[in-house]
């Protein structure tokens, strides 16, 4: 594709999403306008002494991935992560309406992949698979280990099923990731370099990085025979985020193309900034620099060429930690707007919790059918509003329940370790105005 000097606008024009209350776009959507939890009690978290023993995971549907999938590669295929992310990139690739590429010709020159991982080895399937090397048998690991341990692996296998000539490649952002990927996939397709990007994230169940949280005491130890009510975002009695896995994949592309396939359109991407920190100035390497975070904010509202004002819906980072004040302080500063005057936040993370590198593109998803349907979904265990942002914005911009609303502007942040701050600005889709 040959590079123009103008910029080319971007929409989104597929979703797919593995999700610990729904899996498979349909299933995620009645999900999320029902308030509906994925938190569960997590046996294997108790069996292993964890004092936090509950966590969020999607139901595998197999026949559905076996049917996808190579029959060589499907028998091969243990890590978790990875069938999460095939399953839900195939689906956004067909929700685009799109094809993979036929096996005797050349893959699609046009179109790229960017699809990344906060830890994507890190679980039980290499603990398993290092035990044959430490007993001395190390061919019997298995001749598939390494690119089910790469962080590349990923977009490896989704490259395999759909043939991608573009760009191919994986990024780690901790949990900025899943955003991340998605305005690196923007800016590639804005700047004419590709006609088409599928994007996403995706994260698996891992002990040893969950025992780390276990360590930090940042994971939700109050709510085990609960488990619904322990992801508790805005909340005076937060304890903690509750670890969750899952992948969320969106098609993004330039609006020629869509329009010149009359493709359906969730909405435009009016602009993605990520910012770092530099882990100065309050920032470090869990916590974000709160003038980053606004910035990521400020910056995307002036690329969008738009005031805060026009912002209608903010779908939070809030992942149900002390870290949530000051998102929320961040965002008055960056819109310059609080009090009543502040719009409508949900968040996401009170029914599936916190899943990493995957948490910025299933919210990415929510935020997509947010737009498109016009609706905000609820937040779930508000029931005691943190004393610090009740000072900073009126009780009315949380949404209890499913609100139906038109939505022009939709902001959704993603915040990592190693402060690194993420904002995305979507736009409502008018076909009319095109």
């Amino acid at each position: 594709m040959t590079k123009s000097n103008s910029f080319h606008r971007v929409v989104i024009t597929g979703l797919g999403v593995v999700s610990p209350n729904g899996t498979g776009v349909e299933s995620f959507h009645e999900a999320i306008r029902e308030g509906k939890s994925g938190v569960k009690f997590d046996q294997s978290m108790a069996d292993h002494n964890f004092q936090c023993q509950v966590s969020a995971k999607p139901t595998i549907d197999e026949a559905r991935l076996k049917e996808i999938m190579p029959s060589g590669l499907y028998v091969k295929m243990e890590n978790q992560a990875m069938k999460y992310a095939c399953l839900a990139g195939y689906e956004a690739w067909e929700d685009a309406g799109l094809e993979p590429t036929p096996k005797d010709e050349n893959p699609d020159w046009d179109t790229g992949i960017i699809f990344g991982v906060g830890a994507l080895a890190m679980d039980e399937f290499i603990g398993s698979k290092f035990k044959m090397v430490k007993y001395n048998d190390p061919r019997r690991i298995g001749s598939r280990v390494v690119e089910q341990t790469m962080n590349s692996g990923a977009v490896t296998y989704l490259n395999k099923l759909i043939g991608f000539g573009n760009i191919a490649t994986a990024n780690s952002t901790a949990c900025a990731t899943g955003t991340e990927a998605v305005i690196l996939g923007y800016e590639r397709i804005r700047e004419g370099k590709a006609k088409r990007m599928l994007c996403g994230s995706t994260e698996a169940e891992g002990l040893y990085i969950w025992s780390g949280f276990e360590a930090l005491r940042i994971i939700c130890r109050d709510s085990n025979d609960v488990p619904e009510k322990a992801s508790r975002p805005m909340s005076a009695n937060s304890f903690g985020f509750v670890p969750s896995t899952g992948s969320g994949a969106l098609v993004l592309e330039s609006l020629e193309s869509a329009q010149k396939r009359g493709a359906k359109i969730y909405g435009e991407i009016v602009a993605g900034e990520i910012v770092n920190g530099g882990q100065r100035n309050g920032g470090s390497i869990t916590a974000n620099n709160p003038d980053a975070t606004q910035r990521s904010i400020t910056r995307a509202l002036e690329a969008a060429g738009i005031k805060g004002s026009d912002i209608d819906l903010i779908c939070g980072h809030l992942t149900s930690t002390i870290g949530d004040v000051r998102e929320i302080e961040a965002w008055t500063r960056a819109l310059e707007r609080s009090g009543s005057d502040f719009p409508r936040i949900n968040a996401l993370k009170s029914m599936i919790g916190h899943s990493l590198g995957a948490s910025g593109s299933i919210e990415l998803v929510a935020s997509s059918l947010q737009l498109h349907h016009g609706f905000a979904h609820p937040n779930i265990n508000v029931d005691n509003l943190h004393p610090d942002i009740v000072s900073l914005i009126d009780t009315d911009s949380i949404i209890y329940g499913d609100l139906e609303m038109n939505i022009d502007y939709l902001a959704k942040a993603s915040l990592g370790f190693g402060d690194v701050n993420c904002c995305v600005i979507l736009k409502k889709w008018d076909s009319d105005a095109g």
